[in-house]
């Protein structure tokens, strides 16, 4: 038997073990599960999963997608292959229903499990990402090559490693932030340095990472779509750039500050949904009961610049 790129094996779908990690909350409320994006693992949500289960009660999972973080590695990198992935872990968990939560990457996981298998879906939170095909630049292809060109002696110190590391990354990736990131995946391996993400699967399946599969099912159940006012992943039309306001029921910028109100949120100021969002036609098309929310100064990775607004964000969600 073999397994297929696209992760299939004489006929039927072998998932993946993916690793998990559990912050248990007193309640019986629905779980909270979060999926995080590319070249990301479970540990990128860690403090967002301990404040929430002590604002919800809930228990909170962070699960490592295939080819990320310590899960198995696989030539499939599809997302139908990642949804069967977390299907199976939601049974073996004997999890029959959560509130899903995937940034990104991750989104795109979460949205193809809410349109493929509702029931095991109560809530759906997508951060940062969207349905509709964007034209946004990407600098990921980039970031793959930068990492494959990076070398590092063995049997040397880890922080020497990562110092190395780092240096070699500085002159193709400008932004610290961005590199530190991509130097979380470094690891040691029998006194070897390597990156424990996947890139050959990473590279080979990226276009299909970055656009999203065609779907005319519906995810009925209430939905949040997060975006950073700052990004261009959930894309906000030109007219509602320049602030104009409009009070209608699905779209909001979020006008708050969570340092001052940790545990409510001020109304927030209201959008007209159509005018607001390029990307609404197709989120409300696939996703009809969505609020799509901008969190202001936030880049693509909202929960890193503005954690508290994050965390107050899905909070108020989970209250509606």
């Amino acid at each position: 038997m073999s397994v297929g790129v696209d992760g299939w094996m004489d006929g039927l779908r072998i998932p993946v073990n993916l690793t998990y990690d559990v912050f248990d909350g007193k309640g019986e409320s629905t779980p909270l599960v979060f999926l995080h994006g590319l070249f990301g693992s479970k540990s990128n949500f860690h403090s967002i999963a301990k404040s929430l289960v002590q604002r919800t009660g809930r228990k909170v999972l962070t699960v490592d997608a295939r080819n990320h973080g310590n899960s198995p590695h696989s030539p499939a990198l599809t997302y139908d292959a990642m949804a069967g992935d977390l299907k199976h872990l939601l049974a073996q968990l004997h999890i029959e229903k959560c509130v899903l939560i995937g940034h990104s990457m991750g989104g795109k996981t979460a949205m193809t499990t809410a349109l493929t298998q509702p029931g095991l879906v109560e809530r759906l939170v997508v951060v940062d990402i969207s349905p509709a095909q964007s034209t946004a630049r990407t600098n990921f292809r980039f970031y793959i090559q930068a990492l494959q060109k990076v070398k590092i002696s063995s049997d040397i110190p880890r922080s020497t490693a990562r110092r190395m590391a780092e240096d070699q990354l500085r002159s193709l990736v400008k932004e610290r932030s961005v590199r530190q990131f991509l130097l979380t995946n470094l690891v040691e391996l029998n006194g070897h340095y390597a990156w424990r993400v996947n890139l050959e699967a990473i590279s080979e399946h990226l276009d299909n990472i970055m656009s999203f599969p065609h779907f005319d099912t519906v995810y009925e159940g209430p939905t949040l779509f997060l975006g950073g006012a700052s990004s261009a992943y959930i894309r906000i039309s030109a007219k509602s750039r320049i602030h104009t306001l409009f009070f209608a029921p699905t779209i909001f910028f979020c006008l708050y500050t969570a340092h001052d109100l940790p545990d409510v949120l001020l109304p927030p100021h209201r959008l007209h949904s159509r005018s607001s969002s390029e990307d609404y036609p197709e989120i409300q098309r696939l996703f009809p009961n969505a609020d799509i929310q901008y969190i202001p100064d936030a880049s693509h990775w909202i929960h890193a610049d503005k954690p508290l607004d994050f965390i107050s964000s899905i909070s108020s969600f989970l209250q509606s």
